[in-house]
């Protein structure tokens, strides 16, 4: 089992630099694998996730260009977003956005989970019609894994919403791709996972069964497209708190990572979060 964090806004001042440095540092002392960062472009008054409203003053950071401070700030934390809303950002800027992420890190971009979006006025203030954000998803993870491996001649595309030819993006990340986690909590995100990702994180909200179908849902379509079911991580949320005891049940569901934040609202409070659970748990 792998453990990493991420830095929550609503929790941790995103807008203070010395903050979020001095939390991705200590959990790389700690022993955390990587750190993920959330992604809204923009929010609004009464923008609410169920029942939970989002105060439209969060101070939500664009993850890429935030994980690029992160990595100028530490040596081996690897760097993910949980999630990027992957239908807002053209896929042609965001592959030489993420390579050049990847390179200047050493290849250190290697937690990337995108979604797509779950706010219709978020949508609609970047042109995207929210019905089709899912097939917009879907083409925009291909057209990425296209331009991380196309050569000196370039690739073209001729799709649904994108359109190219003979384009070149360099720089590519280390190795030539990137991994592609896919989140969110319905069926049809389950099936994108298995089908193009390499990773499944579902949130919270789920019950037991409702996990347990969709983690069939995305090995079946992994299956189907002639990928390898068994080589899909599956990636869960936990809490700080988390006994260790409950370990055992996580692995069972098969489970190859959890991921935690503090809740603790000053820092030192977080470093002490982080430090009771890295002790928990072995890491390091």
């Amino acid at each position: 089992m792998r453990f990493a964090i991420s830095y929550q806004p609503a929790h941790h001042g995103a807008d203070r630099p010395d903050r979020l440095v001095a939390y991705a540092r200590h959990a790389e002392e700690c022993g955390f694998e990587g750190l993920y960062l959330p992604e809204h472009v923009a929010l609004y008054p009464g923008a609410a996730l169920g029942a939970f409203e989002l105060p439209p003053t969060t101070p939500y950071l664009d993850p890429v260009d935030a994980l690029a401070f992160v990595a100028a700030n530490t040596s081996r934390l690897l760097l993910g977003t949980g999630v990027l809303l992957l239908p807002y950002h053209h896929p042609v800027t965001l592959a030489k956005r993420l390579a050049t992420v990847d390179v200047l890190s050493a290849g250190r971009l290697r937690l990337l989970t995108v979604g797509v979006g779950a706010l219709p006025g978020e949508a609609r203030a970047v042109g995207v019609d929210f019905a089709s954000r899912g097939r917009r998803a879907d083409e925009a993870i291909d057209v990425l894994r296209l331009l991380w491996t196309g050569g000196k001649d370039g690739v073209s595309h001729d799709g649904e919403f994108f359109r190219f030819e003979n384009l070149c993006s360099f720089p590519q990340p280390l190795g030539g791709q990137l991994p592609i986690h896919v989140g969110g909590s319905s069926l049809a995100a389950a099936r994108r996972a298995g089908a193009r990702g390499d990773g499944w994180f579902p949130g919270g909200a789920l019950t037991p069964d409702e996990r347990a179908r969709q983690l069939a849902a995305a090995r079946s379509a992994a299956a189907g497209a002639g990928r390898d079911p068994a080589a899909l991580e599956y990636t869960r949320w936990a809490s700080i708190d988390l006994p260790s005891e409950s370990l055992r049940a996580y692995a069972a569901q098969g489970v190859t990572r959890l991921v935690v934040s503090a809740t603790a609202d000053d820092p030192a409070g977080q470093r002490a979060q982080l430090s009771t659970f890295a002790a928990r748990f072995k890491l390091g």
